[in-house]
């Protein structure tokens, strides 16, 4: 039992019917739980007052509708959780908007800043000091994760508890927390790794275009590294169980000023805790819970219309991360309420779907034999041709000529930057691109990492022309990887996994090269295999040099000449998975795109 004990049962029943003193004492004992998750869980230092505020005022605005007693802690970490989620999706929207995307760019990085400081003040050395810069390379999930494990490690949560405020099972929290202990461990190989003098050289080369900010993406890239490489394999000796560093260090003490300003015991709130007896909150659509009624005040009674993706930071001793933005994820799924609950874990996206009746082949007419009437060839209609599924070119067979089409600037919008264009790394990333001109995707499947069924990228809200205009790099993913054991592609092999497609999807190429007269949104819907995208500008001359490169039988990247796919008229394919539409979620937009 956590040390933190849930209140007793009479606290909380009187504290149901509003009165003032059970509200104090439920108050006090939830405080700096609530204040340790937020600080832990929020890249922003500057929010976490207005979080743990909020999160008050729903906890006690809802106790009315609590039925069990025992479920009170889970019950207000769920709460605070989804509060976190709720101002990092609100916040990372507002930040990446035009200028104010721009301006953030320049600003000091709030998590470095707080990283440092933890480490400065609780005077960490050795490998806590390690632990805690380790954190900043984790993915979202992972440091929400964290931030409540080092409360289970430390003996104020319970491993139950834990599970019930991230709408898991139990043994569903056990594989999850293994499986961020080995990132973390990871992550803590690449700290030493990084600095360590005299530095290994290969991995002095791989960081040359790294811009110095930890994250899950690098963790990943470097990672790699420090595992094949028996120079900085060997940073893992001597390393400590997190367990035992984490447990040693002490809870957060809740500032004084949020201590003596207690709004979430006015009168109002006694009011709303005695009228909501019996009642438990609901979720939105797509949105998070709220913990009461429409009494509550401002943002904390308002129905979010869209799930956010967790973007939260922790560190073992504060908390901290990288800026990270957040966006959306699927509805959540239903989850049976005991209590009042702000849960809506997001359920798992459905697999696109296919349709098998549909053709993917162009409409044209079926000429009649033995007429002597010659019809005229209707004009291509823009829309009718998808990719469908097609095999590999020869290696040493140069491509078409690719046709040139009028170009100006395609300008781009997104949440990660990276070269001149933007990386799409997480489930609900998105590019925005608008223009006239010619861009590239390009592709990176981490099968070492998570192999499995592929969830492929989708186009929404398509306004004007997309085509899919040629396919280079090199390489298909789906040929022999140089090097590679027996069967192994740049898809996986069977030592780390394989990477897999759905049936109907059109096999990438490391390049895929699209023209785009219009504007158009990217997604990036990964589910159970893991991909990254690098979306950058392109001209017709860069695309043309690329595709036309002859193979190089010595090299690790190029194993064959490219592929034109434009004929220059509205006919040109146009890419799986688009619409004019937005869906809600757009892991669902069907294989067979629809543009006309």
């Amino acid at each position: 039992m956590p040390r933190h004990a849930v209140p007793a049962a009479d606290v909380i029943a009187a504290a149901r019917a509003g009165d003032r003193g059970a509200l104090e004492e439920l108050s006090s004992r939830t405080l700096p739980l609530v204040y340790n998750v937020a600080a832990r869980a929020h890249p922003y230092r500057d929010d976490v007052d207005d979080i743990v505020q909020e999160t008050m005022m729903r906890v006690l605005r809802g106790i009315g509708g609590l039925e069990r007693p025992e479920a009170f802690r889970s019950w207000v970490i769920t709460i605070t959780v989804n509060e976190v989620r709720d101002h990092i999706r609100r916040r990372g929207r507002r930040e990446t908007t035009g200028a104010a995307f721009d301006a953030a760019e320049h600003r000091p990085d709030p998590a470095a800043d707080f990283a440092e400081g933890v480490i400065l003040d609780l005077r960490l050395s050795g490998q806590r000091e390690e632990s805690v810069r380790a954190t900043r390379w984790l993915d979202e999930d992972d440091r929400e994760l964290l931030s409540l494990w080092w409360l289970e490690t430390a003996g104020r949560l319970a491993r139950a508890e834990l599970a019930s405020a991230l709408d898991m099972t139990g043994h569903q929290a056990a594989v999850r927390v293994q499986r961020m202990k080995e990132r973390l461990h990871t992550s803590r190989v690449i700290v030493r790794a990084l600095a360590a003098r005299p530095a290994c050289g290969e991995l002095t080369r791989l960081t040359l275009d790294w811009n110095g900010a930890p994250s899950g993406l690098w963790r990943k890239r470097l990672g790699r590294h420090v595992r094949q490489c028996p120079r900085c394999v060997r940073h893992e000796e001597d390393m400590l169980a997190p367990e035992g560093l984490l447990a040693s260090l002490a809870l957060l003490p809740v500032p004084a000023a949020l201590l003596a300003w207690r709004p979430w015991l006015s009168a109002g709130t006694h009011a709303a805790a005695a009228g909501q007896a019996g009642t438990t909150a609901t979720s939105g659509s797509g949105g998070s819970a709220t913990a009461g009624t429409a009494g509550t005040a401002g943002t904390a009674g308002a129905s979010l219309t869209a799930k956010a993706v967790v973007a939260a930071s922790a560190l073992l001793a504060v908390g901290g991360g990288v800026l990270v933005y957040a966006a959306p994820w699927p509805s959540p799924s239903a989850r049976p309420a005991t209590a009042p609950t702000a849960s809506g874990r997001p359920a798992p996206a459905p697999s696109p779907t296919a349709s098998a009746s549909a053709s993917a082949s162009p409409s044209r007419p079926t000429p009649v034999l033995g007429s002597a009437v010659s019809r005229p060839s209707p004009r291509p209609r823009y829309g009718s041709v998808v990719d469908t599924v097609d095999s590999a070119p020869p290696p040493d067979r140069p491509p078409a000529a690719l046709p040139h089409r009028p170009q100006t600037t395609v300008t781009m919008t997104g949440l990660k930057r990276h070269l001149d264009g933007y990386q799409l790394v997480h489930r609900g990333d998105t590019a925005v691109l608008r223009g006239k001109g010619y861009f590239t995707v390009h592709w990176d499947v981490m099968y070492g990492l998570r192999p499995g069924l592929l969830t492929m990228p989708s186009w929404t809200g398509l306004r004007g022309r997309l085509f899919h205009v040629a396919s280079g790099g090199g390489h298909r993913m789906d040929d022999r990887q140089p090097g590679a054991t027996a069967g192994g592609t740049w898809m996986g092999n069977r030592q780390q996994g394989l990477i897999i497609l759905p049936p109907g999807a059109q096999q990438m190429w490391q390049n895929e090269y699209y023209y785009l007269d219009g504007s158009v949104t990217l997604h990036l819907n990964e589910t159970r295999a893991d991909y990254n995208l690098d979306v950058l500008p392109s001209t017709w001359q860069e695309t043309a040099d690329d595709i036309a490169s002859r193979p190089a039988p010595h090299s690790a990247d190029r194993e064959r000449y490219g592929l034109v796919r434009d004929t220059g008229r509205d006919d040109a394919p146009v890419p799986q998975y688009t619409t004019r539409s937005t869906p809600t979620e757009a892991g669902t937009v069907p294989q067979r795109s629809v543009v006309s």
